[in-house]
């Protein structure tokens, strides 16, 4: 692959020349962030995913932000197979928009006017996963269904229902459904080009797994939630936010600003950004513990602290891995990270539908799986409760995990995930459930989950 390195070279040896130069537009940055957007999904989805490039095209890439759709659809992606990387050109005064593959931890992007050298020096974690596909489920793939209990066609229906984009809502595009009952697959079905083994982005359903991470963390002594929040940057005496408590963080209560619903943290997800870059620098708006408000850079900053903790970048990278995903045999879920290391882990994780199933058994089995606790004792009780400041609207919050409380037909200790483009991952305690709905939904298209889980609980005994 040939990089346009020569308009860069003349610009560093001209400084003169450098200095007639205007200053890029927001039109400019705006084409480097749609870049960003397709290097490093067309990177993760092909390369994570074994996607065919035409399809993430087809499908990832469609129904995305309307901001950035027309322009991520416009510019050429080059994929080099060999070096397993996406790089995208955007602008021809600066090196292409790169994202590279590798073991275990996915795709990281380059930051903006990066070139293809920098790669070299990512982040890695080369351990190989363990192979469990052997055991016997949900640890491997071995005796990983049952037969229904219950009304087998109605629950047919209601996953046909689910696949079909007028059903539990309008327009949406289900792409994998797993129903556990009794620790069991007793119902799976997918869209075409995906299946268990394909993983799809997460987006927020990789706060839950951040959460997890962190009462993993806490279960072993490395990080304490009611204390303030170790991120680094907020060290120096006199910053009001070194009292933010990792907890709050996890409940969407630090009282940070943020500049839109989610805070868009387009920077850090596609511009290159680092996560103490993107995320640390947001000043308060609100006394910690007050006010809830959605925002991505909680989530970031919640594990941020726990790299900070850790004491060890090698085992911070290892983390996810060694102490939450492998212990539950969820080896094709691949979360990543910035280009310095940062786990993204308010969005940026690969997972399968059946990874997800795995999840939602561990937190229905309160923190137990195949025998060993891994989460502490009454720590997906507490995660489960509203005792933070809790968002309008149909669902609650606890830390990381949404409440359906509220939600017609569903029993009350119902919790999930949620996720963007219609990532669900509810788990019903009482009723031995767990429910994992996938999809590449467009945006504005909404899929009702509640109405969905009301659906299948019907079915089931």
């Amino acid at each position: 692959m040939r990089l346009p390195l020569l308009p860069v070279l003349l610009l560093a040896a001209a400084p003169a020349l450098a200095q007639t130069v205007p200053p890029a537009s927001p039109e400019a940055h705006a084409r480097a962030i749609a870049a960003g957007y397709k290097a490093l999904t067309l990177c993760s989805a092909h390369f994570v995913a074994g996607r065919d490039p035409a399809q993430v095209e087809a499908v990832e890439l469609r129904g995305i932000y309307p901001e950035v759709e027309a322009q991520v659809q416009a510019l050429e992606a080059t994929i080099d197979a060999s070096a397993r990387a996406v790089s995208v050109a955007f602008d021809p005064a600066l090196p292409p928009r790169i994202a590279a593959w590798r073991p275990n931890l996915g795709c990281a992007q380059l930051p903006i006017g990066a070139d293809a050298s920098a790669t070299a020096a990512l982040p890695r974690f080369d351990a190989p996963a363990p192979d469990l596909d052997a055991q016997p489920w949900p640890l491997g793939e071995r005796d990983a269904t049952a037969p229904v209990r219950g009304d087998a066609r109605a629950l047919d229906a209601a996953l046909a229902a689910a696949f079909d984009a007028s059903g539990f809502g309008e327009g949406h595009a289900t792409t994998a459904v797993v129903v556990v009952q009794g620790g069991k697959i007793v119902a799976e079905r997918y869209r075409e080009g995906f299946g268990p083994h394909v993983a799809q982005r997460t987006w927020s359903v990789a706060k839950s797994l951040a959460g997890a991470l962190v009462g993993v963390a806490e279960a072993q002594g490395v990080l304490e939630a009611s204390a303030p929040a170790p991120v680094p940057e907020w060290r120096r005496p006199g910053d009001p936010r070194a009292a933010i408590t990792v907890d709050q963080l996890l409940r969407m209560a630090s009282g940070l600003y943020s500049d839109t619903a989610g805070n868009r943290t387009d920077a850090l997800y596609f511009g290159g950004a680092t996560v103490a870059e993107a995320a640390a620098g947001w000043p308060l708006a609100a006394p910690p513990g007050t006010r809830f408000r959605y925002a991505n850079n909680d989530s970031v900053l919640a594990v941020h602290a726990l790299r900070a903790a850790t004491g060890d970048d090698a085992r911070a990278l290892a983390r996810p891995y060694t102490e939450l995903f492998w212990p539950l045999g969820m080896t094709r879920t691949h979360a990543e990270t910035d280009w310095q290391g940062g786990y993204v882990l308010s969005s940026q994780v690969w997972s399968t539908a059946r990874d997800l199933a795995r999840f939602g058994l561990l937190l229905q089995g309160d923190g137990v799986a195949g025998g060993r606790r891994l989460l502490p004792d009454g720590w997906v009780r507490a995660a489960t409760a509203p005792s933070g400041p809790q968002p309008d609207g149909e669902f609650g919050y606890g830390a990381t995990l949404w409440l359906l409380q509220r939600s017609p037909g569903v029993p009350a200790d119902a919790f999930a995930a949620f996720g963007n483009r219609g990532q669900f991952v509810v788990v019903v305690p009482s009723r031995d459930l767990v429910l994992v709905r996938r999809g590449e939904d467009p945006a504005g298209r909404r899929f009702d989950v509640a109405a969905f889980a009301a659906a299948v609980l019907a079915a089931l005994e």
